[in-house]
């Protein structure tokens, strides 16, 4: 069973006599001389001969890593704190310099190696037996590797918390970006400099569907705002237009219910989310089909018109599609199918009946109903136009029917006492 001065790796510490800390205690002084000499010579990032600030730092950490080093060969049981913590301090430092640890772990080691050297040295006057230098060596490897995880604890806390920061920064020039009415371009430019995101000149806003919530992370390029713990997560992707931009984006959201808005100016990343968040919703309710394929409101504005409103049109609906209210629901189904065909292909039965894949008998048919039905109407241009816009929406919610609409259908009684639905049920 291990003594108490035994440690994870074994027992190095306890295997090294006591009395060898007061044959190093003398010589310290002369030893940090010799660390720091060879340190700066062979690690040019320490050889900073105008900087005696630095020169001093360097020989606090030497002088403080080798007396804590002489304290543990005295005692095993030395409480380590006191130097992990500088180091862990060290490690801070380096990362908010923005410098890598390498030059450190290289000067730990140029270290040690000076270290090793003068104990082997002065092995002979110690009549040390290669035991006990085995167990010195041993010692001294574990003795670095524990400063260089503590370095790298500080080094890894340092960088998530500056990760953090920085991603705190973004989510608030998201915000920023989408408020309505819009920020001060000088507000704008200030969070985007803290938040080191250069302004571009357009941007497009992403809003993606909730699902996306449980599964996997795209990897977003690293000029694209990215808060995916929105109501409704949302990117800003910058320069959407540019060469090669679109099918960058098409990979990154591959996989993903993502819906890009209009391209617009900065100040405008408003605008641009609005318009993606109401495409998003009749996506979400069938009403647009994504095919699998990242979504561009751009190529659905006549849509996004169309349910701009929804009140309005339903309420054109009731008025305009008022002489079906009296039929059944599947007569009125297959007249307003007929009629949105029939006003869609230049009121030609035959490409009518092609469209609708039924014979051209069937289609006149319907078609002197629709006349008893609408009378004059069909005459007037500016009621056509009015019929194919409710029809044209009809359709497209009776695309999107079964469990994809997510809201009841508006229903309004007709002069028989019919029900007559602008949505199919």
């Amino acid at each position: 069973m291990a003594d108490e001065g035994s440690t994870a790796y074994g027992r190095p510490w306890a295997d090294i006599p006591r009395e060898l800390a007061d044959h190093m205690r003398p010589h310290l002084d002369e030893v940090a001389d010799d660390m720091i000499q060879e340190i700066q010579t062979r690690v040019r990032e320490y050889d900073r001969p105008g900087d005696g600030s630095y020169s001093s730092t360097l020989r606090t950490a030497v002088e403080r890593v080798l007396h804590y080093f002489v304290d543990r060969v005295a005692d095993p049981g030395h409480d380590p704190s006191p130097v992990t913590d500088f180091f862990r301090a060290i490690g801070r430092g380096e990362a908010g310099e923005g410098r890598s640890l390498d030059a450190m772990q290289t000067a730990m080691r140029v270290g040690g190696m000076v270290a090793w050297r003068r104990i082997t040295a002065g092995a002979d006057a110690l009549q040390a037996s290669p035991r006990m230098l085995g167990s010195v060596g041993e010692v001294l490897m574990q003795f670095q590797d524990e400063l260089a995880a503590a370095a790298a604890e500080g080094y890894s806390q340092a960088k998530a918390a500056v990760a953090g920061e920085m991603q705190r920064r973004r989510k608030r020039l998201l915000d920023l970006l989408f408020a309505d009415p819009p920020a001060a371009p000088e507000a704008i430019a200030d969070l985007a400099a803290a938040a080191h995101w250069p302004v571009p000149r357009t941007v497009a806003a992403v809003a993606l569907g909730r699902h996306h919530q449980d599964a996997r992370h795209p990897a977003f390029p690293p000029d694209v705002l990215a808060d995916l713990t929105r109501r409704t997560p949302s990117l800003i992707i910058p320069d959407p237009d540019g060469p090669g931009r679109a099918k960058l984006v098409d990979r990154a959201l591959a996989g993903t219910l993502a819906v890009v808005g209009p391209t617009v100016p900065v100040i405008e990343a408003a605008r641009s989310i609005q318009w993606a968040r109401k495409t998003l919703g009749l996506v979400q309710r069938g009403v647009i089909d994504t095919e699998g394929e990242v979504i561009r409101s751009v190529e659905h504005m006549s849509t996004l018109i169309l349910f701009q409103d929804e009140e309005l049109i339903t309420s054109l609906a009731d008025l305009r599609l008022a002489p079906l209210a009296h039929l059944r629901s599947s007569q009125q189904d297959r007249l307003a199918e007929t009629l949105l065909a029939w006003l869609q292909s230049g009121r030609n039965a035959n490409e009518v009946a092609m469209r609708l894949h039924v014979h051209p008998q069937t289609v006149r048919y319907r078609l002197r109903q629709l006349e008893e039905l609408f009378g004059d109407q069909l005459l007037d241009p500016d009621l056509r136009f009015d019929l194919e816009i409710v029809l044209r929406a009809r359709a497209l919610l009776a695309e999107g029917a079964g469990e994809h609409i997510v809201s009841p259908a508006r229903e309004v009684v007709g002069d028989s006492g019919e029900v007559v639905s602008f949505r199919r049920t």
